[in-house]
């Protein structure tokens, strides 16, 4: 051994659980004693500078609140989603029944047009001059009305009926019991149950009109009074 060789190095380790000195208890080996400063972290354990630590993760009581305002969002939204279909709905119908009427109306003015026409188309028929190309020319005019939904009503005999019938003329006769359209002077047209015009009739009434029933004695009268008792 030359004296530029190197001494081996002798390590002493104090394995001793008490420190003499201090009298406290060591720490076991490869655990860092308490009060000492942490050591560099591993590769592995540096924690990203984007990452929560787990002390500040949400605890399941915030998460549970969470879900419950998304419940009531989601309820919310259902229930404007829901407003605002039916308000659509309504929408909807309304526009369609504007539409209809809009349509009704045009063809209840196309046709009140079409009225006069129509009384001499008629009074033509009645005189027999209704011949020719002016009895086609006559259909095609009460072709429109048919296609209107229009239908003419009056006709003699027919009993009186003051919301379908104007009476301008007055008559009595035994031959009739109740008041009746003897002649009719122009006609009547309706659309469905709506009346466009009334006809003008001659209205023809009993000579001899049936008097009013009494009420029998003993019975209850029509005011629902009954007939005092007898004793």
């Amino acid at each position: 051994m030359t004296d530029r060789e190197e001494q081996p190095r002798v390590v002493i380790r104090d394995k001793r659980r008490i420190d003499p000195i201090s009298g406290e208890v060591r720490a076991p080996a490869g655990e860092q004693p308490a009060g000492a400063r942490p050591g560099p972290d591993l590769p592995g354990e540096q924690m990203s500078e984007h990452e929560t630590p787990a002390a500040e993760q949400p605890a399941p009581q915030a998460a549970a609140v969470d879900g419950g305002d998304l419940a009531q969002q989601l309820s919310e939204r259902t229930e404007d989603l829901q407003r605002v279909t039916a308000e659509y709905a309504n929408y909807r119908r309304r526009v369609d029944r504007d539409r209809t009427l809009v349509v009704d109306q045009a063809a209840e003015r196309f046709a009140a047009q079409l009225f006069p026409i129509v009384d001499d188309i008629e009074r033509a028929r009645d005189h027999g001059d209704l011949t020719g190309a002016f009895k086609v020319v006559g259909d095609r005019v009460l072709g429109l009305l048919d296609g209107l939904g229009v239908e003419a009503f009056g006709k003699a005999g027919d009993e009186f009926d003051p919301s379908l019938h104007e009476a301008v003329m007055h008559d009595t006769s035994a031959e009739v019991q109740v008041p009746t359209a003897s002649t009719v002077l122009r006609q009547g047209f309706r659309r469905g149950d709506r009346v466009l015009r009334t006809a003008m009739v001659a209205v023809t009434e009993p000579e001899n009109p049936a008097p009013a029933q009494e009420p029998v004695a003993g019975q209850p009268s029509g005011d629902g009074v009954g007939a005092p008792a007898s004793d």
